[in-house]
């Protein structure tokens, strides 16, 4: 008997936290009590990307796309859409500016301009089902290169296709397979890198979560590729459920003969392990993680060696991050020119990026290459909240860079990104706008990568510790012009002398942020404010006297006892005892406190 309808029901991270398993519960209650359960096929999902609204849903054939949904919305959902044929309304996407509802999930803009091929699978199947990705051709590129191409072909048909490593340096896929085919020894190693650990980045982990077949699948490719007999993916220790799901995924490719020994009855032999690291930032950089891999302190080391030549263990290695991995398969199958087909000149294909900050949808999304960044906040992000002004994107992570309005209309690709100043990075891409101090920006990114220091090289440990504390400085209304001559050459000469990526590229938030915000640095120093009054040192609180209505609610919510009652009944704030908390700003209901 056919199913009266597949629900497909998100089981990523995002709406695991909103609360995707006590909603699955309620309507699989639901749905035994109206006596269906059999009627219906519910498959729990990796990330479709809207993380703004879940916990969400949809349910085929026609692709209805509930939103924010509890377990009381369950019955609804039975008795209204499943009995009756009848869309339930409430649960829908609103559309207000034309003043109505998005029934399929299809017709959301979010979706209008992507291009999915490293997510082509993240929301359309069950993770833990290795027959549903064979279902979608998964495992067909890997018998593809085993039986019709040999190694060389295969590192041809990559380096034709313009992927370019999407882990953040962008180094050409096929270039790096390539030199890992030619470097003397017999034993060589495949490392998948998913260590992501960029403030605001979920890319690598949801596709781990959504489709961990995809990243095996290239991962044996690339091993067949270069002559490999052993793959290992390194991944936090942070990302239980992406190692609980990829866990599974190789168990049952062994199970299938597509792991192990004599793959698919032909003369390759290949395996993978996971391993997990304790979720130090600076082993995202390739030789720290080999050294970390190899169970020692993970700290980089000057190259060369590159690890294409000695890598883990000595020998040679390619290492290519999640994304990149989840590339290959579809580029075998489709062909270099498919692939290439997307994108810019240089800079080929699509890249996947962790859409966050103050946007209307966060999210998970997937672009081709050449896409504007004014694309990517209006029309798929559908703009920043509450009318606010954009100031800025932050892209690239902790190494990356703020690039503001004016270039808005700047394509994402490699070449553009760099040449202001930002690098494409793993693929974090933060929305901020006019409320966000960009000294106190530059502050955060530095006091991250100077706590992820490994304290190895001299111009990391001590030169971004000595940045910190200007900026620090800045903050607090006690910085001086002096300061930025200091820090402007304290960020060229820690860029320039590290010893590996993190170190150099640790300066770039504050040097972008000097170039296109240099007027906020000069308020903060020269005014003694805060333009976007966030640093609290440099923030005034006052009630405004006309505007007191004297109701006390300020008086008894200061938690320092700062306000008190003046002789005609009126409130006033203690300047001399006033943490600048704000939490009087925030509960007066007359907008009678001002916030300078």
């Amino acid at each position: 008997m056919p199913e009266r309808a597949h629900i497909l029901i998100c089981a990523g991270a995002a709406c695991i936290s909103a609360g995707e398993e006590s909603f699955k519960s309620a309507l699989e209650r639901e749905l035994k009590e109206a006596g269906i359960y059999d009627e219906v096929k519910i498959i729990e999902t990796g990330c479709f990307g809207t993380c703004d609204l879940g916990p969400v849903m949809a349910i085929y054939p026609e692709g209805t796309f509930y939103i924010r949904l509890k377990p009381q919305d369950a019955k609804d959902i039975v008795h209204e859409h499943l009995l009756k044929g009848r869309v339930v309304e409430r649960l829908l996407v609103k559309e207000p500016e034309l003043k109505k509802t998005i029934p399929t999930i299809n017709e959301l803009p979010f979706f209008k301009n992507q291009v999915r091929i490293a997510l082509r699978n993240v929301g359309f199947i069950d993770p833990l089902n290795i027959e549903e990705y064979i279902a979608r051709d998964g495992y067909s590129a890997l018998a593809k290169v085993l039986t019709e191409m040999k190694p060389e072909e295969v590192i041809e048909e990559v380096k034709k296709s313009g992927l370019r490593g999407r882990g953040g340096a962008g180094f050409p896929t096929g270039l790096k397979w390539e030199l890992g085919r030619k470097a003397k020894g017999e034993e060589k190693y495949i490392v998948c890198n998913a260590d992501e650990g960029d403030p605001g980045a979920f890319m690598d982990r949801s596709i781990m979560e959504g489709d961990p077949h995809s990243v095996i699948e290239g991962m044996l490719i690339g091993g067949y590729a270069i002559g490999a007999k052993k793959g290992f993916v390194y991944i936090r220790a942070e990302y239980p459920l992406a190692i609980k799901r990829l866990t599974v995924a190789l168990e049952q490719a062994r199970n299938y003969g597509i792991l192990g020994e004599n793959i698919l009855g032909t003369d390759f032999s290949f395996d993978i392990e996971i391993r997990i690291g304790a979720g130090a930032f600076v082993c995202g950089e390739e030789t720290a993680l080999i050294a970390s891999i190899e169970g020692k302190r993970g700290m980089p080391r000057p190259r060369p060696p590159f690890p294409v030549n000695s890598g883990l263990w000595g020998k040679p290695t390619v290492i290519n991050n999640v994304e990149t991995w989840a590339n290959i398969p579809p580029i075998i199958l489709n062909g270099a020119e498919w692939f290439s087909s997307f994108g810019t000149e240089k800079s080929k294909g699509t890249k996947v990026f962790a859409l966050a900050g103050k946007i209307n949808m966060t999210g998970l999304i997937e672009v081709p290459m050449g896409i504007t960044l004014r694309e990517v906040v209006y029309d798929i992000g559908g703009g920043i909240p509450g009318g606010k002004k954009f100031k800025a994107v932050q892209i690239g992570g902790p190494a990356g860079g703020c690039i503001p309005a004016e270039y808005l209309d700047t394509p994402i690709d490699y070449e553009s990104i760099t040449a202001l100043g930002a690098i494409m990075g793993s693929g974090g891409l933060i929305v901020m706008d006019e409320d966000n101090c960009m000294v106190d920006v530059a502050k955060f990114f530095l006091s991250f990568t100077q706590d992820e220091s490994c304290g190895k090289c001299v111009p990391c440990r001590v030169g971004t510790k000595r940045m910190l504390d200007i900026l620090d400085k800045i903050t607090k209304g006690e910085g001086t012009e002096e300061d930025l001559v200091e820090l402007e050459e304290l960020a060229y000469t820690v860029r320039n002398t590290s010893l590996c990526g993190l170190g150099k590229g640790a300066p770039n938030p504050v040097l972008t942020t000097l170039k296109y915000f240099r007027d906020e640095y000069l308020a903060h120093i020269r005014d003694k404010k805060c333009p976007a009054k966030v640093c609290t040192a440099l923030i005034h609180y006052e009630v405004i006297r006309e505007e007191c209505r004297k109701c006390s609610i300020c008086f008894r919510n200061c938690p320092v006892g700062a306000i008190y009652k003046d002789e005609d009944g009126t409130y006033v704030i203690d300047q001399s005892k006033c943490t600048k908390c704000g939490i009087c700003f925030q509960v007066c209901p007359f907008s009678a406190i001002k916030k300078e």
